[in-house]
Protein backbone atom coordinates (compact mmCIF):
# COMPACT_ATOMS: atom_id res chain seq x y z
CA UNK A 1 0.00 0.00 0.00
CA UNK A 2 1.07 3.42 -0.77
CA UNK A 3 0.85 6.85 1.14
CA UNK A 4 0.49 10.21 -0.13
CA UNK A 5 2.58 12.95 1.43
CA UNK A 6 3.04 16.36 1.47
CA UNK A 7 6.63 18.54 1.51
CA UNK A 8 7.88 21.39 1.48
CA UNK A 9 11.30 22.47 0.20
CA UNK A 10 13.39 24.95 -0.99
CA UNK A 11 11.97 25.60 -4.92
CA UNK A 12 15.69 25.80 -6.14
CA UNK A 13 16.81 23.01 -4.78
CA UNK A 14 14.11 21.07 -5.84
CA UNK A 15 13.86 21.48 -8.97
CA UNK A 16 18.02 21.29 -9.38
CA UNK A 17 17.29 18.22 -7.87
CA UNK A 18 14.76 17.10 -9.86
CA UNK A 19 17.60 17.26 -12.98
CA UNK A 20 20.07 15.58 -11.52
CA UNK A 21 17.63 12.45 -10.61
CA UNK A 22 16.57 12.34 -13.97
CA UNK A 23 20.01 12.23 -14.82
CA UNK A 24 20.16 9.11 -13.08
CA UNK A 25 16.71 7.29 -14.28
CA UNK A 26 15.16 8.46 -11.21
CA UNK A 27 11.47 10.67 -10.59
CA UNK A 28 11.91 12.66 -7.58
CA UNK A 29 9.29 10.67 -5.60
CA UNK A 30 11.45 7.44 -6.29
CA UNK A 31 14.30 9.45 -4.65
CA UNK A 32 12.15 9.85 -1.74
CA UNK A 33 10.92 6.35 -1.69
CA UNK A 34 14.50 5.31 -2.03
CA UNK A 35 15.56 7.64 0.86
CA UNK A 36 12.45 6.66 2.86
CA UNK A 37 13.51 3.11 2.71
CA UNK A 38 17.46 3.93 3.57
CA UNK A 39 15.73 5.46 6.64
CA UNK A 40 14.08 2.13 7.54
CA UNK A 41 17.05 -0.27 6.79
CA UNK A 42 19.52 1.85 8.58
CA UNK A 43 17.16 2.57 11.78
CA UNK A 44 17.70 6.21 10.97
CA UNK A 45 19.23 8.49 8.67
CA UNK A 46 21.39 6.77 6.18
CA UNK A 47 24.80 9.16 6.78
CA UNK A 48 25.92 11.01 9.74
CA UNK A 49 24.68 13.99 10.94
CA UNK A 50 27.26 15.71 13.02
CA UNK A 51 27.70 19.03 14.13
CA UNK A 52 31.51 20.21 13.47
CA UNK A 53 33.73 20.39 16.19
CA UNK A 54 36.07 23.92 16.47
CA UNK A 55 39.01 21.63 15.02
CA UNK A 56 36.79 21.31 11.37
CA UNK A 57 35.48 25.03 11.70
CA UNK A 58 38.81 25.96 11.67
CA UNK A 59 39.30 23.50 8.49
CA UNK A 60 36.77 24.56 6.70
CA UNK A 61 37.46 28.44 7.23
CA UNK A 62 40.93 28.04 6.41
CA UNK A 63 39.25 26.11 2.92
CA UNK A 64 37.49 28.92 2.05
CA UNK A 65 39.85 31.66 2.59
CA UNK A 66 42.33 29.48 0.74
CA UNK A 67 44.56 29.48 3.74
CA UNK A 68 47.07 26.78 4.76
CA UNK A 69 49.88 24.44 3.22
CA UNK A 70 49.08 23.81 -1.24
CA UNK A 71 50.84 21.16 -3.00
CA UNK A 72 52.10 20.66 -6.25
CA UNK A 73 51.12 17.49 -6.61
CA UNK A 74 50.37 14.57 -4.36
CA UNK A 75 54.08 12.90 -4.14
CA UNK A 76 54.83 16.62 -2.23
CA UNK A 77 51.38 16.03 -0.31
CA UNK A 78 52.46 12.87 1.13
CA UNK A 79 56.50 13.37 1.75
CA UNK A 80 54.46 16.79 3.28
CA UNK A 81 52.09 13.77 5.72
CA UNK A 82 55.01 11.79 6.67
CA UNK A 83 57.03 14.84 7.77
Amino acid sequence: MKTQTTIRVDEENYFEAKDILKKLGLSYSQAISVFNNMIVLNNGLPFDVKIPTKETLKAINELEEKKGKTHNNVDELFSDLDS
